[in-house]
């Protein structure tokens, strides 16, 4: 398994979240779509596994898949956009109204993605209306719950519990995503991918991917939540954290943390030009 040392894979993540801030609104839309459903379908098959098999462990096992879906066939997810659009913004070489209009035009897809997933599932789930969606769907209605009502009766604590899971989530999401690039096989970048994505879907944290269908999949089987409860809730803070958690805890930490050091020339050199660059009448 051919490696990449971790300066070379901040350097690609870089070169990355540079072609992502560029590429165009409607394949970012499109990539999102496809992004979107691919996580819906794989955390649908997740939740399942769980409930089979009454361990939330064989669903944490199972989860990995969309996210290394999503990164070996080139689409797009917003979380890990958050980490790879502001380092090139920080390097100069996007505007950071690229890094918004990557942001945008991204979650609109996913948008449109979970929820055209979300109602073909509940309509096979159900039958159409024929029948309940049993113990499968009672789980997808206790989570939507969980992740909205049961923070707004906690008010300000279930804000920033919220709040830290996604910025946790993220940290671990985006660390996936930078070790993808350590390896330049596919076993290797999968085997990579999977652990850190393992952690957070275990740990039970924020991820506004999953929540773009998990919550509106619970509403649509009978979910006492609010269109506001969703995002006041949920949606809107988990993806604030989700942006700290990728941008400040992942692409800003290993960004300064594998910079180039500088060179003793450059050292010797700084003296020189500030004494150089002197205004007049300065003591030299």
């Amino acid at each position: 398994m051919t490696t990449v040392k971790p300066a070379d894979v901040v350097t690609d993540a870089v070169a990355a979240g540079q072609a992502k801030a560029t590429a165009s609104s409607g394949a970012l839309v499109l990539r999102g779509v496809l992004g979107g459903a691919v996580l819906a379908a794989t955390t649908s098959f997740a939740v399942s596994a769980t409930v089979s098999s009454g361990s939330p462990v064989v669903g944490a096992v199972l989860f990995p898949a969309g996210i290394t879906i999503v990164i070996l066939m080139g689409m797009e997810l917003v979380t890990g956009g958050f980490a790879l659009t502001p380092m090139a913004a920080v390097r100069g070489l996007v505007p950071w109204s690229a890094v918004g209009r990557y942001s945008l035009m991204v979650v609109v897809g996913h948008i449109i993605g979970a929820a055209a997933f979300a109602l073909l599932y509940a309509g096979a789930l159900t039958g159409f209306g024929s029948h309940d969606a049993g113990a499968l769907g009672q789980k997808f209605v206790d989570t939507a719950q969980a992740k909205t009502t049961a923070y707004a009766a906690m008010g300000g604590a279930g804000m920033a519990t919220v709040l830290v899971k996604a910025v946790l989530c993220n940290w671990l999401v985006c660390l996936g995503v930078f070790m993808g690039m350590v390896s330049k096989d596919t076993i290797g970048k999968i085997a990579a991918i999977w652990l850190p994505i393992m952690a957070f879907y275990g740990l039970g944290f924020e991820h506004a991917v999953v929540n773009f269908f998990m919550i509106p999949m619970g509403m649509l089987l009978g979910a006492d939540v609010s269109f506001g409860d969703w995002w006041l809730w949920n949606q809107i803070p988990v993806l604030v954290g989700n942006f700290v958690g990728g941008f400040v805890f992942t692409g800003l930490s290993l960004l300064h943390a594998h910079r180039p050091a500088r060179s003793h020339q450059d050292d010797a050199a700084g003296p020189s030009t500030t004494s150089a660059g002197s205004s007049p009448g300065t003591a030299s």
